[in-house]
């Protein structure tokens, strides 16, 4: 499964009642598409997963794939630290007709390398569906092992990780010891052009909802072999990309959004809108960017 090399992962717009917007949510399908996102992260932790339902997923999952209507691959967020819980989602958005999933280590519950390996197989094991793993060991205090991930790239539908370990290292000796087919992505935007250069495919990307026709230039220019362009066009979005996580995510990029006329509304509880100070740093960010 080839999921692109910008992929975004989507906020969830909210109306003023706090509810998912259906309108809104299309509004920026539209908008990112147009962006040059080349896929979609549905209910990722950027779309507030942990305030969702999962009758909201599934909600959201069905309209994406509708309002999609297979230009580009839709990649439902379904991990959890419930292992049945997952897969009951997993079968749900399997029938909403998404391309793949996307699914976090347990967090929480702290399992160890054997709990994490029997977790992903069990879900693969009950689904059709592409499978990218995510490691964000910052979230959930449990790291993927490089040995686990590699055992797990053998199953036939584990077909990706997005890495948000942060270490070059150990991202390097994955690209390495697992099969070409299957894909590495970076989890953090910044770490974009520097894992691209040790062989990642690209980013799945919270920035790319502002800025994503400067990431696919970036991302585009290194593929085609013009290095310094490339380094260039990350010098000068960094600051923006630093700067779209002052707050917890996903309050700054949805006031950045707000600000380019998309309103994706406020962010739920326990998570806050930006103060006025953290507004005026991404108002500045933005207008320097352009």
């Amino acid at each position: 499964m080839n999921f692109g090399s910008l992929l975004t992962a989507m906020v969830t717009p909210f109306d003023q009642s706090n509810n998912v917007d259906n309108q809104q949510v299309e509004k920026l399908i539209e908008h990112l598409i147009k962006h040059e996102t080349d896929g979609l992260i549905v209910a990722g932790t950027t779309g507030e997963s942990p305030t969702l339902s999962k009758q909201e997923k599934v909600a959201l999952f069905e309209l994406t794939v509708k309002k999609v209507n297979g230009r580009i691959p839709v990649i439902a967020g379904t991990g959890s630290n419930n292992t049945q819980e997952t897969i009951e989602l997993t079968k749900a958005a399997e029938k909403a007709g998404v391309d793949g999933i996307l699914l976090v280590t347990p967090y929480y519950n702290k399992p160890n390398q054997a709990g994490l390996y029997e977790h992903f197989s069990a879900i693969a094991e009950a689904t059709t569906l592409p499978i990218m793993l995510y490691n964000i060991p910052g979230r959930t205090m449990v790291h993927l092992s490089v040995e686990t991930i590699v055992a797990l790239s053998q199953i036939d539908n584990i077909v990706s990780i997005k890495e948000s370990s942060g270490n070059l290292d150990a991202i390097s000796q994955i690209i390495e010891e697992t099969d070409d087919d299957f894909t590495v992505y970076s989890g953090d935007d910044s770490l974009t052009l520097p894992l691209k250069s040790i062989g990642a495919n690209g980013v799945v990307s919270v920035s790319s909802h502002v800025i994503g026709d400067e990431m696919k230039q970036m991302l585009n220019h290194f593929d085609n072999g013009n290095v310094q362009q490339a380094a260039a066009i990350h010098r000068k979005i960094l600051p923006i990309m630093r700067g779209l996580f002052v707050a917890p995510s996903p309050a700054p990029v949805k006031y950045a959004l707000q600000l380019q006329g998309i309103d994706t509304g406020k962010v739920r509880l326990p998570l806050v809108p930006l103060s006025e100070i953290e507004e005026e740093l991404i108002k500045e960010l933005m207008n320097d960017l352009h």
